[in-house]
């Protein structure tokens, strides 16, 4: 009889299993679904694009001549390869679905694909990088008025900090 309770539980545990990985995988695929909805392989775009320019107006700044363009070409392929190493898709892409998957139930994977694949959907994915690039620019420009405020209060701070050095030119005056 305990034989018998061994093996039925033994059975049910190999079913359970069976169905969390069943659960896992569908979850992981609502997860790639809406990731590659939202263009999540292209998330590391701009950083390839910053690097290349970097190599161009290094390239730009040494004077080099134009018969030296090869090289940059080839220090360009070779950063290229470098950012694939650490964040190319093949890379993010187990993290990003495990974030997704930790944050997001399966349900709600599956709500964002369907709205992602609506009409606003599709709007929403189609601004927002230009939303969230004028957003940064409007924040930009409106904290460049508090940054001299902030290094005010950032050198009162270090006086207040360090009296003694402030009276101690003064101290040497005096002999």
């Amino acid at each position: 009889m305990t034989r018998l309770r061994a093996i039925c539980t033994a059975v049910a545990l190999v079913c359970a299993s069976g169905q969390v990985f069943a659960d896992t995988a569908s979850h992981n695929a609502s997860a790639e679904a809406f990731l590659t909805l939202a263009h999540a392989d292209k998330l590391g775009t701009p950083v390839y694009a910053q690097v290349q320019q970097m190599f161009a107006q290094r390239f730009e700044q040494t004077q080099a001549p134009a018969s030296k363009k090869p090289l940059l070409d080839t220090y360009q392929a070779k950063a290229n390869a470098a950012l694939d190493q650490a964040i190319g898709w093949n890379k993010l892409k187990p993290d990003m679905l495990k974030l997704y998957t930790d944050n997001f139930s399966e349900s709600e994977l599956k709500d964002l694909v369907a709205f992602y694949q609506s009409p606003l959907g599709k709007k929403v994915l189609e601004k927002m990088p230009q939303l969230t690039q004028q957003s940064a620019q409007m924040t930009q420009a409106k904290l460049e008025s508090a940054v001299p405020v902030v290094n005010k209060l950032l050198e009162d701070m270090t006086n207040e900090l360090t009296p003694a050095k402030a009276a101690a030119p003064a101290a040497k005056k005096k002999p």
